[in-house]
């Protein structure tokens, strides 16, 4: 096992920053496609960036595409958060935190990381399918709700070693596509946050640092009541203080 993580250990030198260079190169051409209006072919390019994905055995394509979810998610949100941005300003910032992305946070490995990884694809997944397609049909949006929860779920459970991984990823999915189906019956948006992201998002924040703290064996009485406590105060007040009477069907 040893001999296999050397194998794999990113390369140091010259290699290196040539790989950092490509890294940086991406953003900055997603930037320059956006702003010429070549939205299509920028996502093109986020999902042909992880053609390495099928440059192994097609029995081994589904493991790839799961493991390379969040990055796909994250990398198609943020060139339409672009292309839905006037200011260019806005649209460097988010060129740059992509970067910051691919640079920093994506090739980490650790189980905060890793953590961290999950509930940025789920939420970037999130807000990106409701500030595009707020106004398709309910069974679209339920479906890719159910997906992008499920494919978040499962990034953060298999850095555990979950022996149920995939259960209980399938039951975060079913649970956000049954909440998708539930409210975009009456889609309500804080800005550019629709309620199901906010919903979905809060919970699945408390979830999961629930989870964490109880694989440190860190978690007392007293912080699982709190936490509970926090999210069903958080979603009460969402729930309560909405206004129901404007709504997209």
């Amino acid at each position: 096992m040893r001999l296999l993580l050397q194998k794999f250990k990113p390369a140091n030198g010259f290699s290196h920053f040539f790989h950092l260079g490509l890294l940086v190169i991406l953003p900055a051409v997603i930037f320059v496609l956006v702003r010429l209006s070549f939205v299509q072919l920028a996502l093109s390019i986020i999902v042909l960036s992880k053609w390495r994905m099928f440059a192994v055995r097609p029995r081994f394509w589904p493991t790839n595409i799961r493991a390379n979810a969040v990055d796909l998610m994250v990398g198609l949100s943020i060139v339409l958060f672009m292309s839905h941005s006037t200011s260019p300003l806005l649209q460097i910032i988010w060129a740059a935190l992509y970067a910051v992305w691919l640079v920093v946070v994506k090739p980490a490995s650790g189980l905060f990381m890793t953590s961290a990884q999950a509930f940025i694809g789920q939420l970037c997944g999130l807000m990106a399918l409701y500030l595009v397609w707020a106004a398709g049909p309910v069974y679209g949006l339920t479906l890719a709700t159910g997906l992008i929860c499920f494919l978040g779920a499962r990034h953060f459970l298999d850095s555990f070693d979950e022996p149920y991984a995939r259960m209980l990823a399938y039951f975060w999915g079913y649970f956000g596509a049954a909440l998708a189906w539930l409210l975009s019956h009456w889609l309500l948006f804080y800005r550019l946050i629709a309620q199901p992201t906010l919903l979905l998002s809060t919970l699945g924040y408390g979830l999961a640092v629930l989870y964490y703290l109880d694989h440190d064996d860190r978690l007392s009485k007293t912080v699982r009541r709190q936490f509970i406590f926090i999210m069903i105060a958080i979603v009460l007040v969402v729930l309560t203080f909405s206004d129901w009477g404007d709504k997209v069907v």
